[in-house]
This record gives structure tokens, sequence and C-alpha cells, in this order.
């Protein structure tokens, strides 16, 4: 008897939490960004609710904005998520760890043995969220005039990628014999050395850690654009997207899946986890009145300063909070997908300028879900089962209670029908995930070399 497919489950956190001003709620840790005991609590709290993995989104230099505005920003500063990460694997024993790092502003090399040393020091746990960064500040941080153009960032990100798997293959997993008797430590002919000269790399290897204990860390994906849907199916494990309606979900889930056999892959070699911003209540008016408070914790300059990152060019001082909203920019350097997320939310709903931070202000686009844990767990579940999703990634409200509320409230109602784990199937985030480990590619291609010569 084949066993029922279950759901996934990613633990999105941001510091004080994903409302826009989670950290002027009474319940929030106001410190949470450089606050370890927090993120330990957090990491601990995901485990006992069986989450799949913590995530971390991150950016290489702060976000910027209007000085007012920016000044009433309270998760501006936070930490590096593999920094952390190592951290927080000593005080955990079966969460995975899902750690951002930019393909536009890291360095291959480097990035790999991060991530791998994350790998051995969480025993297999480690993922890597690749991004390309929308973020046009960082640019001045590493010597740059101007943040790359989109398509470049792109196919720069896809070399890199390879480059990194590459770096992975080094050694193959039983290269290292560490024989006392005969003094060899490792077998000669079980490193390989990269030797990559691309277009915008030149690497020649080996990594200076040992092959992942999963092979490589889970490859997590979030970009929506046309190029970003093509590299998640050519590379991604785990996407993690931004949809609004059903109806946009499963276009998405059945686009990026549809591709992938083109490159060889199976529907099951990629999860596809919508965020999801959900408000729990014991009844519907306490979430509805959750919900309220949350939003009028916002200042007017943070409303404008949520708008000003959409409507880059608009002149936006012809308009008060209370006027329809006017029509987007067509086009961004930043993140398309999301640019055209929040058009079409706007479009959709005739939103006033009002309504859409509001809208904005709780998830940034990802879908709010208000209610109590049998009505989060029945919009869970509409999606889970009509193609839309494997699962969700989960962006608490305020922290940590909005991750206690869903794992004390909504997770017993997951799990009594059938839909999510009771206990964690395996020792690394890919065995939980239920992805298979990858081959060494630069040892099939030596073995594919030595057939040849025989």
């Amino acid at each position: 008897m084949s066993k029922l497919r279950q759901l996934r489950l990613g633990a999105f956190i941001q510091a004080t939490g994903h409302h826009v001003s989670a950290w002027r709620h009474p319940d929030a840790q106001i410190d949470a960004g450089l606050n370890f005991a927090h993120y330990k609590h957090i990491a601990q709290t995901a485990e006992r609710g069986l989450f799949d993995a913590v995530f971390l989104a991150d950016s290489p230099g702060v976000w910027g904005g209007a000085p007012e505005s920016q000044s009433r920003n309270g998760k501006i500063v936070h930490f590096e998520p593999v920094t952390l990460f190592s951290a927080l694997s000593a005080v955990t024993e079966r969460i995975g760890f899902i750690a951002t790092a930019s393909t536009t502003y890291e360095d291959p090399y480097t990035l790999a043995r991060k991530f791998a040393s994350l790998d051995y020091l969480s025993n297999g746990r480690a993922g890597w969220n690749v991004v390309t960064t929308g973020n046009e500040n960082a640019a001045a941080n590493f010597g740059l005039a101007h943040h790359p153009e989109h398509s470049q960032r792109y196919e720069r990100a896809e070399e890199f990628v390879e480059v990194v798997k590459g770096l992975w293959d080094s050694w193959e997993d039983d290269a290292f014999i560490r024989d006392r008797e005969s003094g060899i430590y490792f077998e000669p002919e079980k490193l390989h050395i990269l030797n990559h000269q691309g277009k915008h790399f030149s690497v020649k290897g080996p990594l200076n850690v040992g092959r992942p204990p999963q092979g490589y860390p889970v490859i997590v994906q979030a970009g929506a654009s046309e190029a970003g849907r093509d590299l998640a199916a050519r590379t991604a494990e785990v996407i993690f997207t931004a949809n609004q309606t059903l109806e946009d979900a499963q276009a998405f889930y059945a686009d990026v899946k549809g591709r992938l056999a083109q490159y060889g892959r199976s529907p099951d070699d990629l999860k596809i986890m919508p965020g999801a911003f959900p408000i729990i209540g014991r009844t519907e008016a306490e979430a509805q009145e959750k919900y309220e408070f949350l939003q009028s914790l916002i200042h007017d300059e943070v409303a404008w300063g949520i708008l000003r990152q959409y409507y880059k060019g608009v002149n936006l001082t012809q308009y008060s909070l209370d006027d329809p909203a006017p029509e987007l920019p067509n086009d961004t350097n930043n993140n398309k997908s999301r640019l055209k997320l929040v058009a079409d939310l706007a479009t959709r709903g005739n939103l006033t300028l009002r309504q859409l931070y509001l809208a904005l202000a709780t998830a940034r686009g990802h879908r709010t879900i208000i209610g109590t844990p049998e009505g989060i767990a029945d919009q869970l579940e509409e999606w889970f089962n009509n193609g839309a999703a494997d699962g969700f990634n989960i962006m608490p409200p305020i922290l940590p209670t909005g991750l206690e509320d869903f794992v004390n409230l909504v997770i017993p109602v997951l799990q009594k029908r059938g839909l999510f784990r009771t206990e964690y199937e395996g020792k690394t985030l890919r065995e939980n995930l239920g992805l298979r480990r990858p081959d060494n590619q630069l040892a099939i291609a030596r073995s594919q070399k030595q057939l040849v010569a025989v």
C-alpha cells in the first residue's frame, strides 16, 4: 500500500515577524534580529512542530527608502544566515536550515565552502536559497556603480550554480580512507579537479571540504519570472513562491512542473511551496481582531514607504492614500515577478492606495489567511489537494507567538487529517522532503572516460 502524500512545511522567519510593523506589537521580541536566544526558541519550536526547515531570506545590503520610513523598520539589522544556522544546528537535531545567498554578490568557491561546512555541522540539514538579489543598494557595497541587469544576473546565476555543484563533487563520498597503517589519507583517483572556464567564472578547485553529507545541500529558488522559472526547472529542488489565488497557484505549479522533463527530471524532484501568512484565532472574530490590531500599527510614512518600493519613478505626492491605486510601472530591474503580482492584486480588486499597502503590509504579496485553526487547515488543504502546492512556507505575522500558535493549534488539525507527519521520516533535510541524493557528476564522468579507454 503506497503512503499517502503529505504536505511539506517551511518556517519562514523574519526577526520580529513578517508584518511590516510586527516589532511594535507587544508580543514581539523587539530586539529579535540580533538575539540568538530568540532564534534558538524559534528553531526549537519549529522542530517541535515537525517542520521540514527554517528559512531565512537575506540581502547583502540594507534596504533603502526615505530616512523617515527607513527609521521605522524593525527588521533592518539581523544575523547573516549561514553563521546563525551553524549555531542553531548545535541546539536542534532534525529540522533543516535553508539560508539565502546571492549569486550576484558572492563567490562560487566561498559559497560552496560555507554551505558544505553547514551541511557537515548540521549532519545533512543544509539548504541554499539561490537568489540573484533584487536590492539595488547592494551594488555599492561591492564596488559596483550599478546593480546588474535582471537578464545578466540570471545568466550569471546559471553558471554560478553549476560551478558550486562541481565544487561539491570535488571528492567522492568514500575518498577519505584515513588508513593509519598504510599512511594513505585519501585515494587520489577519487579527487576531482573542476577546472571550470566559463563566461563569468574561472575556478580550478578542488573544494577543501569533503563532499557534503547530502551530496548537495538542498537547492531552493524563489524567482517566478520567466528566467526564474527556467532556472528553477533546471536546478531547484524546492521553490518558494508567492500566489494570491488558487487559479494563479495552479497555473504556476503546472507550468514549472511541466518544464522538468526537458531537463531529465520528474515532478517529484521539485517541491513547490507557496508562502502563507496565517493569522490564527480560536474564533473567526478573534482572528479578525488580531489582523485589525496589527494593521493599526502601521505609521503613514511606513505605508508610503511600502508603496514607493513598487512605484519606482512615479511621483506619489500627487495622491492621497484614499485615491485609487494608479497603474504600476510595467518593468523593473528588481523583482519582476513580485511587481506583476502586486499589479494584478491592485487591478483585480480595484484597490485604493490604502487598500494596496494594507494588503502588502502583511506578507508582501504572499497569501494572507485569517481564521480558526480548522479554517486555516481548510485553506491549506484546498491548495494542496488541487494541484497548487506540495506544501507551504509559513510566514508568522509576529514572532515568537505567531509560530507557537501555528504549531500548537494548526499542526494538530493537519495531523488529524493525515496531511502532515507525526514524526520525522529521516535525519537529513533531503530525506524529510522526500528528495533523492544526487550522484557525483565528476565521478560519473571519470567512470565514463575509463570505459571509453577500455
